[in-house]
């Protein structure tokens, strides 16, 4: 009985150690993913695009807005002299445009949101591929991403494991925070 007790207690010393031995054999980092995409010029060029085609969705808009609003206010001038078939006609035609005008706002938001993905989704690739390149360079078994939308994913990490300014070194950028 004390035998068995004893072989136990040292497979269980010998696995427990194994473990912690095959733990602190494991390479973890961290990225700031929008840190890196804040540093390339390449994103400045995308955010760039994405103002000019969000100012010439805004432009569309307003004119249709002022189409609309010049409609409302001779309707409201002449509704009280208009035989009651054209003040519905107006009135069709009004409810018209701000159907319209609501279409047109959930098609320029649909717009904008793919524009962004579609201007995007080649950085991201980018920062993937070099992440990859880094943690394999450096022998990290993982990388995690530091913060998603501003909301922190990784809750503490020493800065030594913030592997960043090499994602950014490794594409060719200098950082800015050194």
């Amino acid at each position: 009985m004390r035998n068995k007790l004893l072989l136990t207690v040292i497979a269980l010393t010998f696995f427990g150690l194994a473990a912690v031995q095959a733990q602190s054999a494991l390479k973890i980092a961290y990225a700031d993913v929008d840190y890196i995409l804040s540093e390339m010029p390449e994103a400045k060029q995308v955010e760039s695009e994405l103002k000019a085609h969000n100012t010439q969705l805004q432009n569309q808009l307003q004119a249709k807005y002022q189409e609309y609003q010049q409609k409302l206010q001779a309707y409201q001038q002449g509704a009280a002299t208009m035989v009651d078939a054209i003040r519905q006609e107006k009135e069709t035609e009004l409810a018209q445009l701000e159907q319209r005008i609501q279409k047109f706002q959930q098609d320029a938001q649909s717009s904008m949101q793919k524009k962004s993905t579609d201007l995007m989704q080649p950085l991201y690739t980018k920062v993937g591929n070099n992440i990859e390149a880094v943690a394999k360079e450096n022998g990290y078994a993982y990388v995690l991403n530091g913060q998603v939308g501003g909301i922190d994913v990784v809750l503490y990490a020493d800065e030594k494991y913030d592997i960043s300014d090499l994602v950014l070194k490794k594409m060719g950028i200098t950082p800015s925070s050194n």
